[in-house]
């Protein structure tokens, strides 16, 4: 790379001095072009740098840039503009292209990351599983007489003793117990059955 694109900035042709120039490299003048190379590459890469922040991804657009110039310097039209406007229209536009596809791949990325997590086959399986027991332990629960279900639904999913729970159900505390026994052997053996 020229001294030029890393911040060396000679004093820039007179008027219209870069047209003519332009009009040489476009039938291959390599000296033109080193002329021109050396008037905008300071401002070139300053332009690049402001929008991309990154100096090695700067300096890796402006010599993209230059390089353009080189190659397409027969499409500068000089009704449309000055040679100076052209070249610096090319750099803003690769850089902002720059900037754009940046942003696209780190949004590829994370969409890719979002959708590679898929839950592993232990994770799937319990969950799978606890909601089978679930399934079962409703089901067992819907067998018991109300009052079983009852108090078995204070006692062990509300966590009340078994005077709280005698309390809510208006029933006799030694009624409460046998219905608490008599239920979970019962949800026992229907657990049992469908396990």
């Amino acid at each position: 790379m020229h001294s030029a694109v890393r911040g060396d900035q000679p004093a820039a042709p007179g008027p219209g001095a870069l047209e003519t120039l332009l009009d040489r490299v476009s039938r291959g003048d390599q000296q033109a072009f080193e002329t021109v190379y050396s008037a905008v590459a300071g401002p070139v890469l300053g332009l690049v740098r402001r929008l991309l922040r990154d100096p090695a991804q700067s300096e890796e657009v402006a010599q993209e840039v230059l390089i353009e110039v080189w190659r397409c310097a027969a499409r500068f039209d000089p009704d449309r503009g000055s040679a100076m406007a052209w070249i610096m229209t090319m750099a803003h536009r690769r850089a902002v292209d720059r900037v754009r596809s940046a942003q696209a791949s780190s949004d590829r990325e994370q969409r890719a990351a979002a959708q590679d997590h898929t839950p592993a086959f232990d994770e799937v399986s319990e969950q799978v599983e606890r909601r089978l027991e679930r399934e079962q332990v409703r089901r067992c629960l819907d067998s018991l007489t109300e009052l079983q279900r009852e108090s078995v639904m204070l006692a062990y999913y509300r966590g009340c003793t078994y005077q709280e729970t005698a309390d809510l159900l208006g029933t006799a505390l030694g009624t409460i117990k046998t219905r608490l026994r008599d239920g979970l052997i019962r949800l026992r053996d229907c657990l049992a059955v469908t396990s």
